[in-house]
This record gives C-alpha cells, structure tokens and sequence, in this order.
C-alpha cells in the first residue's frame, strides 16, 4: 500500500487528532492513531474510549488496507518535515509504515487493526444544526465556570438543555455560574435535549476546536450515552456524555434583585487585576465596596501589602462591602465584549448577577467570598 498526500492537511490532521489520543495509556492501543486507506481516501481515527475523533483526507492510494502508527511520535515526526509531496508505505515483512519526504526517510513500527477500538461515528437519530460561530459563542460564554473538581464529576463539563425552545447552556463550579441560550437553526426537537445532557470538559475542548476549524455549520446528533458531530462529511467526533443528573441551577439565580451597579467592564477588570496581586494566593479575595457613584476595591496581604483602588460607577443604592475571589471574576468579565455590565445583587451574601446588554442571551452568576 502507497499513499501519497499533502502533507499540510496531514501534519494538522495528526496534530488535531493528538489531543485525543490518550495521554494515560491506559492501555498502549490507546496511544496509537488508526490509518484506513481505500480508494482515494486515508481515514485516520483516535480515541480515549471517551471522546473519539475521525478525520478523512484526499489522498491517492495504490492498494488498500489499515493499521495502527504511535500518534506522538508520528506527529513529532512529520511538524519537522519541509511543507513538500509525502509518501507513505507499508511494508507487511517487517510491519513498518515508511515515510518519505524530499531527501528524509523514516521507518516507523507499526501494529495491526485488530485491537483498536471500533468506533461509531454514524447515527440514525434525528440531527439538527448549530451555526459554528454561534456554537463558538456558546462555549466561550459558559466553559471557564467548568468545575475542575473530579469528586463532582456531575459538574465537569457543560450542561446542554432545550428551554422553551431555545438551547441552554449552564456551566458551574458551585462558586460562579455561566448561562447562555441561542435559537436553533432549525425548530426540529430533539427529545434527549429536554431533560438535558452533560458533555464532558475534554469533550467541549474538542467541540471547540471543531467549530474553530468549521466555517459553516456542524450537524449534531445525540442519546443518553453519546454526543456524535459532523463537520463538512470529513471530521467527526464522538463524545461519551456524563451519566449523572445536573444540579438543580435554578435555584443559584436569584428571582428578584434589590440593587444594580453599572461600570465599564474592561476599568473594572483592569481595577481587579491590578489589586488581585496583593490578596491571599489561596483565597484570591478582594474587598469591594459599593457606595453611592463609587466603587472602592481592595486587598490586604499579610505578609506583602496593601492595595486599593477607586472607580466612578452608576449606583444609588445602599452601602456595601463584598467579598470576591478576583479570578472567578475576572473569568465571568472576561467572557464579555467591551462596553458596560451590570451587577444585581440583594446583600452581601446573595449570588451576585452580572450581565451586558451586548449580551442578552448571558447570565453570569459570582458568589461572594466571606474574607
């Protein structure tokens, strides 16, 4: 078997591709991409047995066949390799894919299909669209609120449910909360939807990178068990959703506010930021507070400083002192375009809410920090 193929299409499909591959080795195959080659086509397949990734290249092959390449080592491998016409071959005697660029020749071992994993990427469920941008949107808006904590494993991914006939969805740690809707391309229901699903934190970064490299739109399809993407009939994935039952989120967003406090976000990340370096690593807390057309932050370090900082603000409410961990605020600012936001708030213990009215369909939720 020969295959001869672009290798600046390749070199990115192997890159893509390692960040699936599993890192654990868990089992050596694992650690291993998968080559099929048939035609005038070179399928190339990775997976941890929780995200699975399938991508298919042009390519002109002579005969026909599959086997399995060390993924680190290949891509290693071929992002050192000038941008010229790649061949590779399989030579069955000695089971070693060759590589053969310009004057640069490699011979890799290699190991039979047999014990890959078989993976389904195809699907009979009903499908509906996401526009790539919108779905690009969504993640940035919610994926920083992601939990990192392994004991609640309800909570290390993004929440996907449709409410009123728009997708949600809601990301948590339990210290702030990312919401965020938009309206499907198409009003197909899709009934996993309605009582929601969790896709795992490996398996939004995958999605990611899949709506970055998809200019158009990604067609879904999805059950209780698995999350299955399609881009463009030539990338694939398939994400094994979290079986546990989301926490009840509503009850974090607090029905009515007392207060609001409007700045421009960018002063107020910056002001944060800026006073973030003398507060207590652990905690990261802050001091803010809220007075009538000012806001007062400050942060104490017991063994380094002092700082504070004032910024003109539109408020009119009673006086406040609240405390914040600055990087989950910072985070929940940083997931909004420059221009004012908001704060609605009851006390100094209430979930504060932030919003923006560039961004109607988000909801920011930040718990205060007693310090």
């Amino acid at each position: 078997m020969i295959i001869n193929l672009d290798i600046i299409r390749f070199r990115e499909a192997i890159n893509t591709l390692l960040s699936v591959v599993d890192k654990k080795n868990t089992r050596p195959i694992l650690g291993y991409i998968h080559f099929s080659a048939s035609s005038s086509k070179l399928i190339l397949t990775a997976t941890d047995l929780e995200v699975s990734a399938k991508i298919i290249l042009d390519a002109d092959v002579q005969g026909e066949g599959s086997f399995c390449v060390n993924g680190k080592n290949l891509f290693d491998i071929v992002r050192e390799l000038p941008n010229q016409n790649l061949v590779l071959s399989v030579n069955d005697k000695t089971n070693t894919l060759n590589l053969n660029c310009a004057l640069i020749e490699y011979s890799l071992l290699i190991l039979g299909p047999d014990d890959f994993p078989k993976i389904d990427f195809q699907s009979s469920l009903p499908t509906f669209e996401i526009n790539s941008a919108k779905l690009r949107e969504l993640i940035s808006k919610t994926s920083h609120a992601i939990s990192n904590d392994e004991t609640r494993i309800y909570l290390n991914g993004i929440f996907l449910q449709e409410v009123n006939s728009r997708l949600r969805a809601v990301a948590t740690d339990g210290h702030r909360l990312s919401l965020y809707e938009m309206d499907f391309d198409d009003k197909q229901k899709i009934d996993a939807l309605i009582n929601g699903v969790i896709i795992p934190k490996k398996g939004v970064y995958e999605l990611k990178r899949m709506a970055e490299t998809d200019l158009s739109s990604i067609k879904i399809a999805l059950d209780e068990s698995f999350l299955l993407l399609n881009s463009s009939e030539n990338y694939f994935l398939s994400i094994r959703l979290i079986s546990r039952e989301y926490p009840k989120y509503q009850a974090v967003i607090p029905s009515r506010t007392s207060f609001k406090l409007i700045t421009d976000k960018n002063l107020l990340f910056n002001a944060v930021k800026r006073i973030k370096i003398m507060a207590n690593e652990k905690s990261n807390g802050v001091r803010i507070k809220i007075s009538s057309k000012e806001l007062v932050i400050t942060a104490n370090h017991p063994s380094l400083g002092n700082a504070q900082e004032k910024m003109d603000v539109n408020y009119d409410g009673k006086e406040m002192v609240i405390g914040f961990n600055a990087k989950y605020l910072m985070e929940t600012l940083s997931a909004l375009d420059e221009g004012e936001v908001s704060f609605e708030l009851n006390n100094e213990l209430s979930p504060v809410i932030v919003k923006s009215d560039q961004h109607p369909n988000y909801l920011g939720i930040v718990m205060p920090l007693k310090l």
